[in-house]
């Protein structure tokens, strides 16, 4: 750890004892803006909030103003997510997203995915049961899963820059967090889907998260790949095994938001 030993008898305690501080602090939904994470809580159908929740995390990449624009500007075509994908055809997806374009991802690549999640719906009856149909039995991750869930979306598609391949060594952040939102529930995270253990998840890594977990000690690993993911969440969960994305929504409020300030909660970490 980079806590001077002076100040603890157990540095895991510490450690502890201070994210339980910064989640009480600043695990709240009045930190949630900017934050794609906010167009869920206008969801309240499960049916609508997944599809929302996969539009939103696939498309948070970039400027965060950008983000949420694109978001914004893809939601506002498809009133009740559910309902609007079971009535489509590929060819009003094509249509209707027609000029679309978030950074290299265009108006064919959304409706691309968006197609491939109508069909998964309508094989699975949901994505949640979607993505709860691959996990098997003994995984004690979500990664197994993940990437037959990619598959799954992808149909006959193809690859998607939307749905990463986590097989493939990326720490697949976007999806990450697109599955604490759908499976944990807390004042921020809206949850939704019960069928999928929170124990299960993998920290959505981003260079942000990554300096972070850098700075407490998690990892030493300089790479931003899926090893070091999965490096910072055994940390994580050897301090919250049955929720090891606990705290994650709250660290990374630090230096996101001008409110907040690290030396508050990590005084001596160089945060």
């Amino acid at each position: 750890m980079s806590i001077a030993p002076s100040e603890w008898l157990n540095e895991e305690t510490l450690l502890y004892t201070r994210l339980e501080r910064l989640y009480a602090a600043l695990n709240r939904r009045e930190y949630v803006s900017p934050d794609p994470l906010q167009f869920l809580y206008g969801y309240p159908e499960p049916a609508d909030r997944e599809v929302a929740g996969l539009v939103s995390s696939s498309l948070a990449f970039g400027n965060v103003k950008q983000i949420l624009r694109s978001v914004g500007a893809v939601l506002d075509r498809m009133p009740q997510p559910a309902r609007f994908l079971r009535d489509s055809t590929q060819a009003r997806l094509a249509e209707t997203f027609d000029g679309f374009r978030h950074r290299f991802v265009t108006g064919d690549d959304l409706a691309g995915m968006l197609f491939g999640v109508k069909e998964a719906v309508e094989a699975y009856g949901s994505l949640e049961r979607c993505f709860a149909s691959k996990v098997l039995p003994g995984q004690d991750t979500v990664i197994p899963a993940l990437s037959a869930f990619v598959d799954a979306l992808r149909g006959e598609g193809g690859p998607n820059y939307l749905l990463p391949d986590p097989a493939r060594g990326s720490a697949c952040k976007r999806l990450h967090l697109y599955l604490r939102w759908m499976v944990r529930e807390d004042d921020v995270d809206p949850g939704g889907w019960t069928s999928v253990s929170p124990a299960q998840l993998v920290v959505p890594l981003d260079t942000h998260m990554h300096r972070i977990a850098r700075a407490l000690g998690l990892t030493a690993r300089a790479s931003g790949d899926i090893r070091t993911a999965m490096e910072v969440t055994a940390a994580f969960r050897a301090l919250a095994p049955a929720d090891p994305v606990r705290y994650d929504f709250a660290l990374t409020r630090l230096g996101i938001r001008n409110d907040t300030n690290a030396c508050d909660f990590f005084p001596d970490c160089g945060l």
